[in-house]
Order: C-alpha cells, then sequence, then structure tokens
C-alpha cells in the first residue's frame, strides 16, 4: 500500500486523490499513518459523511494530537452534525495545542473558528 505523497498527488493514483475505498484499505495497513487517517476524513466529509469523518478525526489525533487541522475540520463536521458544544471543545482543544506547539497560523485561523461559532 502506497500513502506518500508527491507534489499535492497520491503516487499510485494517477486520477488524484484515492476514493475511501482505498483510503481505508491503507487505513488497515497501518492505522497510524495520520495522513491517511485526516485524508479518509476529509473525503468522508466532503461526501457528508460527517459522523464517519468525526471517527476518523479522532483516531488520527489518538495518534498525533498535534495534528492541529484535524480539530479545525473535526469541528465543521461536529457543526454539520448540530454538535456544536463538541465543535467547541474540539476547538477549544486544537487551540491550546496550537498555542502549546507555537503554530501562529492554526492558532489564528482556529481562534478566528471558534470565535464565530462560541456564544
Amino acid at each position: 500500500m502506497i500513502s506518500a505523497v508527491m507534489s499535492g498527488c497520491w503516487l499510485g493514483y494517477a486520477g488524484g486523490m484515492p476514493t475511501i475505498e482505498q483510503l481505508e484499505r491503507l487505513r488497515e495497513a497501518d492505522p497510524a499513518d495520520t495522513f491517511v487517517l485526516y485524508a479518509l476524513a476529509q473525503e468522508q466529509a466532503k461526501q457528508g459523511m460527517h459522523e464517519e469523518a468525526i471517527r476518523s478525526y479522532r483516531a488520527c489525533l489518538a495518534v498525533d494530537p498535534d495534528y492541529l487541522y484535524a480539530y479545525f475540520h473535526m469541528a465543521r463536521s461536529m457543526e454539520a452534525e448540530d454538535l456544536e458544544d463538541e465543535a467547541i471543545e474540539a476547538l477549544r482543544e486544537g487551540l491550546r495545542r496550537a498555542t502549546a506547539v507555537g503554530d501562529a497560523q492554526a492558532k489564528g485561523e482556529i481562534g478566528q473558528y471558534l470565535d464565530s461559532i462560541e456564544p
């Protein structure tokens, strides 16, 4: 199985991003591959499969809690499922992690999103 990326294209997938089924096979081959877990979540979310996407984002964050944009996009899927409180908590955790690792760009983007949905 190939999970390497070169110039934004998946190696071994001439049509660009692999399908959800292909990503699931890659995940089965290496359940700790955060890039595959994140890509799977993104594809699931894109297809409106938000519950599945949330599970995949959580799996990604369980392996690497500093995969910062997983918090951002997981919150979007949570919002799509009317889980606003969970989305806010995910963003707060993402903001804490971004601050801890010193990622100003992620901190700014996560903070803006949090400000837009926090009561």
